[in-house]
């Protein structure tokens, strides 16, 4: 009789915090496919981008909110939380990272913020296959169901084919009951871009602070573009990667001479 093949592993984090809505349909999904670690923020560490923690200490605290699946809730953010699964899988590397289910969409260039995205960004700079997913609805009490079949879909389906090294997907699936979601289109990030403004206001001991506000804008209506195709219904999947390098100006800067 064949010897069957071992379940493969799946560290799932999110950057929403564990106690997050959106994390249990994504390990609902993912734990009928794989062997799980999740390891997720203490509390919401939303717009942190890519940062980590390295002048106060990492703590990593086991729960069993997620029921049979190894679980941590950790103090630092979702770049430290991938980086702790790496160190408590030992040495069984995960063979997929999945962070989410983002509330909001991490479209465009809100790639730089998320810590979703940097998570599974984070992934990819160890050659491990990831994904973002993010639901286009900010409400703590957003409606993930029609989110799992698209998934089920893709998590299956770079496990199966795999990821170029270096490249990992950001996943943006619109908020629309699952029947009106016509389906899977492949983009390129779009051209859209905040329009920061200040709020000056006064505290009660009459110093003045700021909050950050403003609006965001898109200025691409391309065809290909994530934005357009996730306002007609479509679930839109965009290949990223960390090299950040504009190549395309090398050489210009090998004409001045420098």
């Amino acid at each position: 009789m064949p010897k069957m093949s071992k379940r493969p592993l799946i560290l799932v984090t999110n950057d929403d915090g564990f106690t997050a809505p959106g994390i249990q349909p994504l390990v609902d999904v993912v734990g009928d496919i794989a062997d799980l670690l999740i390891i997720a923020p203490a509390k919401p560490q939303s717009v942190i981008g890519h940062a980590i923690t390295v002048n106060a200490p990492l703590r990593m605290t086991p729960t069993d909110y997620f029921g049979k699946h190894k679980a941590f809730y950790c103090s630092g953010t979702p770049v430290d939380c991938f980086k702790l699964g790496m160190y408590e899988s030992g040495k069984r590397k995960p063979n997929l990272i999945v962070s989410g289910i983002n509330h909001g969409s991490n479209v465009s260039t809100n790639v730089l913020y998320s810590g979703t995205m940097s998570a599974a960004v984070e992934g990819a700079l160890e050659g491990i296959p990831s994904i973002g997913f993010s639901l286009c609805d900010h409400d703590w009490s957003a409606n993930f169901q029609a989110c799992k079949k698209y998934v089920k879909k893709i998590v299956n389906k770079v496990l199966e084919e795999g990821l170029e090294k270096g490249v990992c997907l950001n996943v943006n699936i619109p908020d629309l009951p699952a029947s009106e979601i016509k389906g899977i289109k492949v983009c390129r990030q779009a051209r859209a871009y905040w329009d920061d403004t200040f709020d000056e206001r006064m505290d009660p001991l009459k110093k003045k602070y700021y909050w950050l506000t403003g609006s965001f804008h898109n200025h691409d209506n391309g065809s290909e573009a994530d934005m357009v195709n996730l306002d007609n219904g479509y679930v839109t999947i965009v290949p990223t990667q960390f090299d950040m390098t504009a190549h395309h100006a090398i050489g210009q800067l090998n004409e001045w001479n420098l």
